[in-house]
């Protein structure tokens, strides 16, 4: 019998210099020790050591930063800075939590849940919509100009929210 996977399971752990885009679009339990610069989006918990050196755009769920970051800082759920943390950017998130001897230079929108569904996170394609509902997109599609499922149409294609997308498949759940 196979085993489920835990996202407990998917730890990365690094501690080297990295530069470039990285993205999860699997929840991870992802902890930067080293230097990273570039853009940075995750899904699941994201930890920044207390020595590492992180310039990057920075978008999760969950956030515990304990080094130096410059950059933006965009949570779905929730952002903590411990000590000795320094961070430099715009930080948006619904959740903060800022431990006495943390530093946060910028500016902060403290989004509600309801602002953090239908505003903020990951944007997705009808595509990736289709293949994370694992439905044809043609469904989606009709979903979307029936309004049925969260969605904005901009510049001639539809555009999905991922905490929105989210929070409607956990509320088509609980309806059945």
């Amino acid at each position: 019998m196979a085993k489920k996977e835990k996202i407990d399971d998917k730890i990365l752990d690094v501690d080297a210099r990295m530069q470039g885009t990285i993205i999860f679009k699997d929840p991870v339990n992802l902890r930067i020790n080293g230097s990273f610069e570039g853009k940075l989006e995750t899904c699941g918990s994201l930890t920044i050591g207390e020595n590492a050196n992180v310039r990057a755009d920075i978008q999760g769920d969950r956030i515990v930063i304990a080094g130096k970051v410059t950059g933006n800082l965009g949570a779905s759920e929730s952002i903590s800075l411990i000590p000795p943390a320094v961070v430099q950017g715009n930080v948006r998130t619904p959740l903060l939590s800022v431990a006495e001897g943390a530093v946060l230079d910028g500016q902060l929108n403290m989004l509600n849940v309801k602002g953090a569904e239908e505003g903020f996170g990951k944007s997705l394609s009808l595509r990736e919509v289709a293949q994370f509902l694992e439905v044809e997109a043609k469904v989606v599609e009709d979903w979307a100009s029936q309004k049925k499922i969260p969605a904005e149409f901009h510049n001639g294609e539809w555009k999905f929210n991922r905490v929105a997308i989210e929070k409607w498949l956990q509320d088509e759940k609980v309806k059945r």
